[in-house]
């Protein structure tokens, strides 16, 4: 291993989106990208329906994943991951402070960034490690840091879940990239059979700078076409850093 790169295998992995939900779809999708839309919303049948209920859109995304990934397996440290998170019932919450009305706890609640993650442990009464983190437009290459340190310090699986979605209209002028509905969980492992690379480096540039892979697409979708699809490697500039994916036979 290098300086400034972590390697690891993806054991399994699941992925989610408005009309794109089976392994096909997905391969149609990563040889020619089309703009994902909101319109459906996942089951996520597997989750008791009292919790199920608390999440919304994105939250539904993650778990989905979280669950065709994880299966039964349990005791699997989880790392969450999304740029913007639950921003649409973060702007509610400050709409009620506004007016002066009474926040509701359990909004609150669903608010926090790991919102996901808890109805995900408190679901299958799971006390392993789960962590989630936002990262600006590097959000997935610092979970992944994050998921390779866990498996260094000796965890033999960690189930990274990203997901996103487009920006409530109040914010989105804000967006630098075409945001999409998504989600996608790895099952990581150490590095075996086909692993996978992600390595860094600082490299100033202005803010302007255009991303050297997919023009518009946010980075983690761009990363999942890059795993689904048959590039050998893949180059984003993101958060004054040059990130290059590559894998391995």
């Amino acid at each position: 291993m290098f300086e400034n790169e972590v390697v690891f295998s993806i054991a399994r992995h699941a992925a989610w989106a408005p009309g794109v939900t089976s392994s096909e779809q997905w391969g149609a999708w990563a040889r020619e990208p089309w703009l994902l839309t909101v319109g459906e919303e996942p089951k996520v049948a597997a989750m008791p329906a009292l919790l199920r209920r608390r999440a919304g859109l994105l939250g539904r995304m993650a778990l989905e994943v979280a669950y065709g990934c994880l299966g039964q397996e349990a005791d699997v440290p989880t790392v969450f991951c999304s740029r913007h998170g639950e921003v649409a019932r973060a702007l509610d919450l400050l709409g009620e402070l506004a007016r002066g009305e009474p926040l509701s706890p359990t909004s609150f609640g669903l608010a926090v960034h790991n919102a996901s993650a808890g109805l995900f442990s408190i679901a299958r009464a799971d006390r392993a490690n789960h962590v989630a983190l936002a990262a600006g437009p590097a959000t997935l290459e610092h979970a992944v840091i994050e998921a390779c340190g866990l498996l260094a310090d000796g965890a033999p699986m960690v189930l990274l879940v990203a997901c996103d979605a487009p920006l409530p209209d109040l914010v989105s002028h804000f967006e630098d990239c075409d945001e999409q509905p998504f989600a996608f969980a790895w099952a990581m492992v150490p590095a075996g059979e086909h692993p996978v690379r992600l390595s860094w480096r600082a490299q100033a540039s202005p803010a302007n700078t255009p991303s050297l892979s997919g023009a518009r697409m946010p980075g983690a979708l761009d990363v999942l076409r890059f795993q689904l699809g048959s590039e050998a490697s893949l180059v984003r500039q993101a958060a004054d850093r040059s990130w290059t994916w590559s894998r391995h036979a």
